[in-house]
């Protein structure tokens, strides 16, 4: 008999909510090689206590890549026993970590295309960050990208690193702008890697102090509504040398991603 591998990973507390990561979604909706590949997988790595954001992902993603196919994997054994009732040939759950394990009556594929964890690495030592990326990257197709992240517990406060197989992308903040007093609210949700870096001398703490900063300065901007004002802070901060990487279309959203490389550790 052949020993079955040990899932990588503890198990996490697994809090969810229904539209918990829809702003992470919306994001995910916007890759166009999603498109291009014939039977697409993502995955949602650490789906919680109720595979409610598996069943979100696979219907949201649907509407861009019709043939996508979702595997919800989670490391304990008994939630993915109560999940599989909702199993079809489009949705599957499996159980596992980082090391992404794909069931055989699910696809005979060795790789995915895209992975989602969020507010799994959250309740992980920082010092765990870096082999739970690599071990995911090596799971990755060759355009394959993972999404990598925290949000509150309704969803309304989010950030992320975009990364590939080999490096990190970027990283996104994505905030409900209406009632928003600071952006920099968005700290109390940084990803792992970064959430004890944001002190004095580190760039994560300078970019969330210059976007208070241009956010304050777009004030007048108030005027025309939170999102105008918000589109404005991202120009500013486009002007003042950060390499932004999105647009208009998305800063409306309350949504920024800039260089990782700019802002990490």
């Amino acid at each position: 008999m052949v020993a079955l591998k040990k899932p990588v990973g503890a198990i996490t507390r697994g809090t969810t909510n229904p539209n918990r990561l829809r702003r992470i979604d919306r994001y995910l909706t916007q890759f166009t090689f999603l498109r291009l590949v014939a039977n697409p997988i993502a995955v949602d790595l650490g789906y919680g206590k109720t595979p409610v954001t598996a069943v979100e992902l696979l219907g949201r993603l649907a509407k861009v890549a019709p043939t996508i196919r979702v595997l919800g994997i989670e490391i304990d054994p008994a939630r993915v026993t109560e999940a599989k009732a909702l199993e079809h040939s489009r949705l599957a759950f499996e159980h596992g970590g980082f090391e992404v394990p794909i069931p055989k009556a699910f696809s005979d594929r060795e790789d995915v295309d895209l992975i989602r964890a969020l507010n799994v690495l959250r309740q992980y030592l920082e010092s765990e960050v870096l082999s739970a990326w690599s071990l995911m990257q090596s799971r990755l197709s060759k355009d394959g990208l993972i999404i990598e992240g925290t949000c509150d517990e309704i969803g309304r406060v989010a950030s992320w690193i975009t990364l590939d197989k080999t490096k990190p992308l970027t990283f996104t903040i994505s905030l409900r702008l209406q009632g928003l007093d600071r952006p920099s609210k968005v700290a109390e949700r940084l990803p792992k890697i970064l959430i004890h870096k944001n002190i004095p001398g580190n760039n994560i703490h300078r970019f969330l102090q210059e976007l208070d900063l241009a956010w304050d300065r777009a004030a007048g901007f108030g005027s025309f509504g939170s999102a105008q004002r918000f589109v404005q802070t991202a120009k500013s901060l486009r002007e003042a040398g950060w390499p932004i990487e999105n647009s208009p279309k998305r800063w409306r959203l309350g949504e920024l991603s800039v260089s990782y490389e700019a802002i990490s550790p």
